[in-house]
This record gives C-alpha cells, sequence and structure tokens, in this order.
C-alpha cells in the first residue's frame, strides 16, 4: 500500500492504516450518541429511522431532518451530508458510465463473481472476517448480509447510480459508511479517534445478555493493539478491491478479461464509491498491476494477525451453502465450491475451509467442462468475438443467485421502494445476453429454467 511514514519514523503500513478509521462517520455518531437525551439504543433506533429517508442523491443534498428531531441527531446528520455527499474533483463522468455499461454487460454473470469471487475474498482477512462475525453471525444469517451487500452494489452500478439526481447509490454508500462507524463505536464503547489516542488499550469483553446485534457488538471485547480498529483504512482498501480488482481478476480467469482501458474505467468508478465510503485516496488502486500488488500486500500482512478463534471456516461454509441451496441438482451442488476455488486459488480456499472433498463425478464434470469450454471458446472466439460458452455458463449460475437468492419477490431487498423497482427493471433486462446468437440465449434460458420472452415461455418476473 502506499501509505505516509508515521510521525517521527519510517514507513509502518499495518500501524499506520489499520489505527485509522473515519474521522467523518465516527465524530458524527459520536455527536449523536454523547448529545442524545436517552439511550444509545435509542439513539439508534432514531437514526436508522432517519436513513430510510435518504433514498436519492439529490435527496440526500437536500435532506433536512423532520421538524421535531433532537438537535444534536439532526445537526450532525445534515453536517454529515453536506460534508460526505459530493463526489470528488477527480471523478470522471465518462468512466463511470462506461463501468456501467460494464457492470451491465455483464448481468448475471456479476452475481457469480460476487458470491464466489468478490465475498469469499473479502473473508480472508482474519480480523475483517471477525468483524463480520462479531457484527452480524454471518455464519447464521448468510443470506442477510449477502444481500445487504446486493443493495448497495446494485444502486451504485446501475445508469446514474452515482451521477444522476434520482440515482441511488450515493445514498446508499452514506448510509453503509454510517453503519460502519456505528459498529466502530459500539465495539470501542466509544470514538475510534480517542480510543487511538489513549493508547489502544483493550476493551474487556461483557458477560452481559446479547438480545440482538447491537449487543453483541456492545458485549464483545476488542484488542485494539492486536486487531487494529474495527473497519479500519486498511480494511476498507481492501474490501474495496474485493469488488473491483476481484470482479475483473474473475473475468480474467475466465478468459472473459476486459481491454486495460475498461478495466480502469471499473476501477475508478468503484474508486469514486470508495471516496463516498470514506476510504483515503492514497490507499486507492488505479490499474490492475497496482491493485494486484496491494492486494497482495494486505492479504499477507492479515495472514500474520490470526484472529481467534478463526471465523473465516465458518463463514466460507455458510456462504457456500446459501448457494448450495438454489441449485437442484445434486450433481452440481459442489460446484460453488469448485468454482470458488478457481476464481480464488489455493490460499483462499485453505483460509476458508473449502479444501472439503468433493465427489470424483463432480470434480471432473467440472474440470472437464472447465477445460474443454475454454478451449471451445478460445478457438472459435478468433472468428466469432462475442462467443462465449463460459460466459453462457457463469451466466446461467448467476441467474439462480441473482433472481432466486437476490430478487425473490418473497424477500427482496432492503431498497426504497423507487430503487427497488429500479433494479428489478435492470435485472427483468438480464435475461438474454446481447453479446450471445439467439439459439445460445434460447439455450440458456431453458438450461437456466427460465421462461423466455414473448414465447410460451415468457419470462419470469423479478
Amino acid at each position: 500500500m502506499r501509505l505516509e511514514p508515521l510521525e517521527g519514523g519510517g514507513m509502518n503500513a499495518p500501524a499506520v492504516a489499520t489505527l485509522r478509521a473515519d474521522p467523518l462517520a465516527d465524530d458524527t455518531i459520536a455527536a449523536i450518541l454523547d448529545g442524545f437525551q436517552g439511550s444509545q439504543w435509542e439513539a439508534i433506533a432514531l437514526v436508522n429511522g432517519l436513513l430510510s429517508q435518504w433514498q436519492t442523491n439529490g435527496g440526500v443534498r437536500a435532506w433536512r431532518a423532520p421538524q421535531g428531531t433532537p438537535e444534536p441527531v439532526a445537526g450532525a446528520l445534515q453536517a454529515y451530508l453536506a460534508a460526505g455527499s459530493s463526489l470528488p474533483a477527480w471523478a470522471d463522468a465518462a468512466r463511470i458510465e462506461r463501468a456501467e455499461e460494464l457492470f451491465f454487460g455483464m448481468s448475471m454473470m456479476s452475481c457469480s463473481l460476487l458470491f464466489c469471487a468478490s465475498l469469499p475474498e473479502c473473508y480472508v482477512i482474519p480480523d475483517l472476517a471477525g468483524v463480520l462475525h462479531v457484527a452480524g453471525q454471518l455464519e447464521a444469517h448468510c443470506d442477510y448480509r449477502v444481500r445487504a451487500t446486493a443493495a448497495m452494489i446494485f444502486p451504485v452500478m446501475m445508469k446514474g447510480g452515482l451521477t444522476a439526481q434520482d440515482g441511488g447509490g450515493i445514498a446508499q454508500i452514506l448510509k453503509v459508511r454510517l453503519i460502519h462507524a456505528t459498529i466502530r463505536h459500539l465495539i470501542l464503547r466509544g470514538n475510534p479517534c480517542a480510543a487511538v489516542q489513549e493508547g489502544c488499550t483493550a476493551v474487556a469483553p461483557l458477560a452481559a445478555p446479547c438480545r440482538n446485534v447491537y449487543d453483541t457488538l456492545y458485549n464483545n471485547g476488542w484488542d485494539i493493539a492486536a486487531n487494529g480498529l474495527p473497519c479500519n483504512q486498511e480494511e476498507l482498501a481492501y474490501t474495496l478491491l474485493t469488488f473491483h480488482y476481484i470482479f475483473l481478476r474473475g473475468l480474467r480467469r475466465l478468459g472473459l478479461g476486459l481491454q486495460p482501458q475498461d478495466e480502469e474505467s471499473y476501477l475508478h468508478a468503484w474508486n469514486v464509491v470508495g471516496h463516498v465510503l470514506g476510504i483515503e485516496e492514497g490507499l486507492m488502486s488505479h490499474t490492475m498491476e497496482q491493485a494486484q500488488a496491494d492486494f497482495t500486500a494486505i492479504q499477507a500482512r492479515g495472514r500474520l494477525s490470526p484472529y481467534l478463534p478463526d471465523p473465516r471456516p465458518a463463514l466460507g461454509a455458510a456462504l457456500m451453502k446459501a448457494m448450495q441451496d438454489e441449485i437442484p441438482l445434486r450433481i452440481l451442488k459442489p460446484f460453488p465450491v469448485l468454482f470458488t476455488r478457481y476464481l480464488c486459488g489455493d490460499a483462499a480456499r485453505v483460509d476458508l475451509g473449502l479444501d472439503q472433498r468433493v465427489n470424483l463425478l463432480s470434480r471432473l464434470l467440472f474440470a472437464g467442462g472447465m477445460g474443454l469450454t475454454r478451449a471451445i471458446d478460445s478457438a472459435l472466439r478468433l472468428v466469432l468475438p462475442g462467443f462465449s460458452i463460459c460466459r453462457m455458463i457463469t451466466r446461467i449460475f448467476g441467474y439462480q443467485f441473482t433472481v432466486k437468492f437476490l430478487m425473490n419477490q418473497t424477500r427482496p431487498l432492503k431498497l426504497p421502494p423507487n430503487l427497488l423497482n429500479q433494479v428489478n427493471h435492470t435485472v427483468r433486462h438480464w435475461d438474454n445476453d446481447p453479446q450471445a446468437p439467439g439459439w445460445m440465449n434460447a439455450l440458456e434460458a431453458r438450461l437456466a429454467g427460465r421462461r423466455r420472452k414473448g414465447g410460451a415461455e415468457g419470462s419470469q418476473p423479478c
């Protein structure tokens, strides 16, 4: 990582990045909790209710707290939005628009890469996995946490998500930023900045009942000297890498890599997201080479500091089960594990406990299918640039995860109604792959169990 030296000393990347968090969001939460006349639980409930009003980019910039909102809460939130709702001066609208086009073009593939590459790699850093474990018992509520992640990604990457007044990306990011600050404040039982200034003393666990996630965070305890601040700058920068670099690396490993300028546009758009999320610009990667070096360095440092008991295998198992539950054929149920191994590599496989035995027939089917499709794709794309069996198969799995898991009508994504309607509209237009010939789209629809538009098998609603 490109980090400045500590004052009075040389370079010390882990100490610098892991002991910095997000002063704007942290001070906002501290001002609310310290100034509110009532319990911190009542203050958090009030803030959560107010956050539901943040629906569009234009809306958050013009937002004013409703009459009757306590001044410490109203003043802190309005100041937070005034300081944090603008895009950085270096944001390039044309590159952001290109990234949106690329995400839309990947469509169902995007969710396959989210489930089998981005999220698994996010769990690899022990301290970050520890925060995820404490913050939501992700093992027991995997579907909720994954869907919360999707509830930010979709608004960000839809057309105009970051740049249009009626887009919802900035509103969603600013909510997540405050959630991170609330998590830090509860785990440390105070402002993270103060905790560092007071010498990074350990926060002792409390033997008190845990009625909800807030109690769990507050009672857990935390060793700042060993684990850094929860959701610190290095962990936030690493998470950003999983959303852009790991996504692009996954495309490369599938033989579907983008042109260099398109990769850099995608990195740029997510760096803009990182800015709104409170990540320091000096921690952002602007090329794939830079991103690879940063990603590798953070993982290496993270593995040197184990978080015990290790939550990573349970997180990995929960994510795999969530995907397997959406796959109807028994022989294909090991494919999420095999696909994750393929995209993430041996080190992540061991970290996440995905080294369990898989039946021989499924392994042969996966390895043979992957090898054969890659070989056919390489040959035919010489004359048919848009042709890709690998792309079709990845879209089929993505369909299972997108429509049946993320967009299930019985448990819709937690988004404002107008934004949820936009997401539904977008996903409905992902049925056909514009880069594939008609016969491949027909085959994909049949293999995915999806009804086709305009015929006896009309399109399934989302």
